[in-house]
């Protein structure tokens, strides 16, 4: 045994067979494919909220995922370790949007391809994905659907508002009615003609409507 062999190290061997110019180029495109998914989700956020930490999360796990494909694809031995390694992470954070779920499966999966070599894949999939998404998701409807919810005194009223009602939409739909000692609560899901709230005025008019309300509404929450 000599001295040379005292000191060997198979980590640095490692280190030594592994391309650091590889790494640098897979890295610097998975940072400029996470920024691109970043744009494309602050340009189609529809939420309530927006947040920025959900945005950088999803830089930085494009980063992560192109890491640990890099090390998996070089180690046949490391893939089975990491595996069995992220089999017992759970993760407990609520996904409050639907849309938000596309956009964490989409920067996993282009850290996925960019890891395993497949660049063009990755950078062509991206940008047909973010094309896809600015197209369809800030397309807006002319067909929006609005709640109006009626505070009414008595029946004759709320026949009177229907029938209005009726003639002003495109369609309408009765969601929940409340009648109380202090009158009737009427909630209508409705489609308006032409996109103007003039309707509300006209139902003020009516003989017996004490208040008259409209928001819009997505079939999830109130905004």
């Amino acid at each position: 045994m000599t001295f040379n062999d005292i000191f060997k190290s198979s980590f640095l061997e490692k280190a030594v067979e592994f391309s650091f110019l590889d790494v640098g180029m897979a890295l610097l495109l998975a940072f400029a494919i996470g920024l691109f998914i970043f744009y494309v989700y602050k340009k189609t956020f529809a939420g309530v909220m927006y947040s920025a930490s959900f945005g950088v999360s999803i830089i930085a796990m494009t980063l992560i995922t192109t890491i640990v494909i890099l090390a998996v694809t070089s180690n046949i031995i490391l893939s089975l370790g990491m595996v069995g390694a992220l089999s017992i992470v759970r993760f407990r954070t609520p996904i409050k949007e639907p849309l938000d779920i596309v956009f964490i499966y989409w920067a996993i999966a282009a850290g996925i391809v960019l890891g395993a070599g497949l660049i063009p894949l990755s950078i062509l999939g991206s940008v047909f994905t973010g094309i896809i998404l600015l197209v369809f998701v800030n397309k807006k409807s002319s067909d929006i659907p609005y709640i109006m919810v009626l505070n009414l005194e008595s029946d004759k009223a709320e026949n009177d508002c229907l029938e209005l009602i009726k003639k002003k939409t495109k369609k309408s739909l009765i969601k929940s009615k409340t009648v109380s000692q202090k009158g009737i609560e009427l909630t209508v899901e409705v489609r308006l003609l032409d996109m103007s709230a003039k309707l509300l005025n006209e139902l003020l008019t009516i003989n017996g409507v004490n208040n008259a309300c409209l928001v819009s509404y997505n079939g999830e929450y109130v905004n």
